[in-house]
């Protein structure tokens, strides 16, 4: 307390510890004084006007030109208000004002008494390893409080940085060491948040996890940024992390309101979905079941993890910007609007697509693009393993679709995309017949439809006949998407994309003489490997047109036709 015991005695208060390490001015620091002189004889707040008469005295209503100073130790966390004058609606418009806070009590805050305490430096060797996820965000929170620390002194900043450096390096030893379930460090990894973002989002947990409230100082813009910024020019740069489309903000959310000076302010707070995730976590399970272990115990579904954009697929722009609408509809902001607005029932991310047109239109290639936009992994199933010869077997393989993603679902923690290939079967109208067979083909598209109607989740069916749609399928499925086949353009854009770059092609080599034809984009691209096969064993190691030419004839005469393809 020697510290604290200089700066509320000495003459001149810019020469004491606490001043020399505060970013401050000198009306700054004496209008922390009087609150640390108030607060040691047990008076923990003081009315403004009180306080600045006292310090500044009345001549000349001089006192008054300190509320600036007053505003500027609230923004930054120092002292903290004390008042319902602000809270209610009928004091809009006079809350606005400076001097409005004459009216207010002051105190000094939680962040400034914290470091008044002048804690000493950390025992950094006090443990080889974590045992459980608990005693490991403890100190992730006290590293937060040295970073709250280093956001508002101004000397000693270097002592207090290798200390926090020193802090971090023996929190990543003990990590390394330690066998409990991370659910933090899963996290991290999963959002791809450094170092900065990590920073960001433990320090909104441990206000979580202090049950403070929404309007919490450290959840602010600023506060947040100073904490991850060295001055006002890195601030500027480090908002990137809590703009629009940065990545913690699909883990966080922020409200926008006007704060008691009427300027627009943001306060951050992690979504509830997170929250629940790291707070309901069970432990006793280990880490979460990757995918692909779940996968290893069927053999229903295959496991793909897209990797081409929307934006990466040639289709015509109605089809793109149709896509594209679909995906702002998936945001989960939009999503969680809805809920809250009482159109969806549930938070969940969910829709029913239909993609449908001739075989090879990129039908499969678009369901893959819209789940790499999501970021989601697909499922997908060939519809065409569903039929069987054996009575019943195929109305229970429907089910076992269903019941399985469900199940890799809850024991994953994931939502995958449920990509169900070649659906034409499931979809098509049902047959009004007396025979056996036809009635077990009711039978299962009957169960199709009452799992179609329970599912949860985003579900795309590709199907290349869309004329024999039953109707009651139809009105299940929230989107149906055409594709047609490519014209001239698309599919000169194909092959161009299809091409090897670093090929070489005879003289005579034309783009629009094999744009001319008509062959889908599945066609385009065998087409292609089929030649470049040729042209690899050839002597010259040319690209010809009499052999792309062949390999068109073949493509188009060939018996494997296009019915064969789905997708591309």
């Amino acid at each position: 307390m020697v510290a604290l015991k200089e700066f509320l005695s000495s003459a001149k208060i810019e020469e004491s510890k606490i001043y020399k390490e505060l970013q401050c001015n000198n009306n700054e620091a004496l209008i922390l004084r009087e609150l640390c002189k108030n607060y040691i004889l047990s008076l923990s707040s003081v009315n403004a006007f009180t306080l600045l008469s006292s310090v500044f005295g009345t001549e000349d209503y001089s006192y008054l030109d300190a509320l600036d100073d007053v505003k500027n130790l609230i923004e930054r966390g120092f002292i903290s208000q004390n008042s319902s004058f602000f809270k209610g609606i009928e004091g809009q418009k006079t809350r606005n004002s400076k001097l409005s806070l004459l009216q207010t009590e002051l105190s000094l805050s939680e962040y400034f008494l914290e470091f008044l305490e002048e804690k000493p430096q950390l025992p950094i060797q006090k443990k080889e390893f974590y045992n459980d996820y608990m005693e490991y965000l403890k100190d992730e929170f006290l590293r937060i409080e040295l970073y709250e620390r280093l956001s508002f002194i101004k000397a000693n900043r270097s002592s207090l940085k290798a200390q926090i450096k020193a802090y971090e390096k023996y929190i990543a030893q003990c990590l390394k060491k330690s066998k409990f379930y991370n659910v933090l460090g899963d996290i991290f990894k999963e959002y791809k948040l450094e170092s900065k973002e990590q920073i960001i989002f433990l320090a909104l947990l441990k206000e979580e996890y202090l049950f403070s409230n929404d309007n919490s100082i450290i959840r602010e813009l600023d506060s947040l940024l100073a904490l991850i910024s060295e001055n006002d020019l890195e601030k500027r740069k480090n908002r990137k992390f809590l703009e629009e489309g940065a990545r913690l903000l699909n883990l966080i959310e922020y409200d926008e309101y006007l704060n008691n000076f009427g300027d627009i302010t943001k306060s951050f707070f992690i979504s509830d979905e997170i929250l629940e995730r790291i707070i309901h976590f069970e432990p006793k399970q280990g880490k979460k079941i990757k995918i692909e272990t779940a996968l290893k115990e069927q053999d229903i579904f295959e496991l793909i993890e897209p990797n081409t954009d929307i934006n990466d697929v040639i289709m015509p722009s109605n089809t793109k910007e149709l896509l594209h609408s679909i995906l702002k509809q998936l945001d989960k902001k939009v999503v969680e609007r809805l809920h809250l607005w009482g159109i969806k029932k549930s938070k969940n991310i969910e829709a029913k697509i239909i993609f449908y047109g001739p075989p090879g239109t990129g039908k499969t290639l678009s369901a893959l693009s819209m789940a790499k936009s999501m970021k989601k992994n697909v499922l997908s199933f060939d519809c065409s393993k569903i039929l069987s010869k054996w009575v019943g077997e195929s109305e229970q393989n429907v089910r076992k679709i269903f019941d399985t993603y469900k199940n890799i679902v809850q024991t994953c923690k994931q939502n995958p995309i449920l990509l169900l290939n070649e659906a034409d079967q499931f979809l098509s109208t049902r047959i009004q017949s007396s025979s056996g067979s036809d009635k077990m083909h009711n039978q299962m598209q009957n169960i199709f439809l009452e799992q179609i109607e329970r599912f949860s989740g985003v579900i795309i069916a590709t199907t290349n006949f869309l004329e024999n749609l039953d109707s009651a399928f139809s009105r299940r499925f929230d989107y149906k998407i055409e594709f047609k086949k490519p014209d001239f353009g698309h599919r000169l854009k194909m092959w161009e994309k299809f091409l090897p770059k670093n090929a070489e092609f005879e003289t005579e080599f034309s783009l629009k003489t094999l744009a001319k034809y008509e062959l889908s984009g599945a066609q385009i691209l065998m087409v292609v490997k089929n030649t470049a096969l040729k042209a690899a064993v050839s002597k010259e190691g040319v690209f010809t047109m009499k052999d792309f030419i062949e390999s068109i004839e073949k493509e188009l005469h060939s018996s494997f036709d296009t019915s064969k393809i789905v997708g591309f």
